[in-house]
C-alpha cells in the first residue's frame, strides 16, 4: 500500500497503529453494517485518498483521510451531534433567545445546546433545522453553497403569468437583484418557489416588488430534508439516513456565487 505523505496520498495504517478500522468507520458513518463494509473493501469498492484499499486490517484517520465508496465520499459522524427538524409555527422567533418573545428553542426539549440553521421570519411557518454541528450550520446557511430551500406562498390577490416570470427571473430588492428561482403555480393565489439564497424576508420583499402581498408563507424543504406531515409546533430527531445525507451535502465543494 502507498506510504507517501503529501496531500492526496494515503499512508496505510497497520493493526496496532492509531486510527479506526475502515469497516468500523463505514458503519459509524451510517453507510452500512460492518459486515457489508468488509465485503465492499474486499471487492475493491472503497478508496482512501483516491487509493483502492482491499486489506481489512487497514486503519484510517477520519479527520484527515478522505474515504469513498464507489466514488462517493463518506462523511464522518460528528461526536455528540444533534439534528432536529422542527415545524415552526407562526408567531415564534427563529432565535435562541429574545427578550419578551417565544423562540424556537423553547419548543425543543433536549438538554444539549442547539442552534437554528438559517432564517425563517416570525410571521412564517414550516421546516426549520436545529443542530450543534457547526460545519453543517455554516454550509447550509451560506448562499454560496447553493443549497435549495422550497416554500409554499399565498398572496392577497391572484398571480398572473407575468408575476410568476418576474419572480423566477429575479427582482431588485434593497439595491440588488435576487438570483433566478424555480417558480410554479399551485392555485390562483398560491405558488411554490425554490431559492438558493436566504436574504432577510426575501420572498415577502419579492412579492411586494411585483405589487402583491404575502398572506401565508411556509417552508417545506431544506436541501434534501422534507417537512412532510410533521405537525405545527412539533419536532423530531432526523433519521440516521437523513443526518448522513445532510453531512454528505455539506461536504460537497463550494460553488461560486451566482452559478
Amino acid at each position: 500500500m502507498p506510504t507517501t505523505g503529501p496531500k492526496g496520498s494515503f499512508r496505510g495504517k497497520e493493526a496496532g497503529v492509531q486510527g479506526v478500522r475502515l469497516q468500523k468507520f463505514l458503519s459509524a458513518a451510517g453507510y452500512c453494517s460492518r459486515r457489508r463494509g468488509e465485503r465492499l473493501i474486499s471487492e475493491g469498492k472503497v478508496t482512501v485518498n483516491g487509493h483502492t484499499v482491499t486489506r481489512l486490517g487497514t486503519k484510517v484517520d477520519p479527520a484527515a483521510d478522505t474515504i469513498a465508496v464507489c466514488g462517493k465520499t463518506i462523511v464522518p459522524p460528528v461526536d455528540d451531534a444533534v439534528y432536529i427538524a422542527l415545524h415552526k409555527p407562526r408567531g415564534v422567533v427563529t432565535s435562541c433567545e429574545q427578550k419578551g418573545a417565544r423562540v424556537v428553542t423553547d419548543l425543543v426539549s433536549i438538554s444539549r445546546r442547539i442552534y437554528p440553521v438559517g432564517r425563517l421570519d416570525k410571521d412564517s411557518s414550516g421546516l426549520l433545522l436545529l443542530t450543534n454541528d457547526g460545519e453543517l450550520h455554516n454550509r447550509l446557511s451560506h448562499p454560496s453553497f447553493d443549497h435549495e430551500k422550497e416554500y409554499i406562498v399565498s398572496t392577497d390577490r391572484p398571480l398572473s403569468e407575468v408575476h410568476l416570470k418576474r419572480l423566477a427571473d429575479g427582482v431588485f430588492i434593497q439595491g440588488r437583484k435576487t438570483r433566478p428561482a424555480v417558480v410554479h403555480r399551485l392555485a390562483g393565489r398560491r405558488f411554490g418557489i425554490i431559492l438558493k439564497e436566504g436574504r432577510n424576508r426575501q420572498i415577502r420583499r419579492m412579492v411586494e416588488k411585483i405589487g402583491l402581498r404575502v398572506v401565508k408563507l411556509k417552508r417545506v424543504r431544506i436541501a434534501g430534508l422534507l417537512l412532510g406531515d410533521l405537525p405545527s409546533g412539533q419536532w423530531r430527531h432526523l433519521t440516521r439516513r437523513e443526518a448522513r445525507s445532510l453531512r454528505e451535502t455539506v461536504s460537497a465543494p463550494r460553488k461560486a456565487l451566482g452559478k
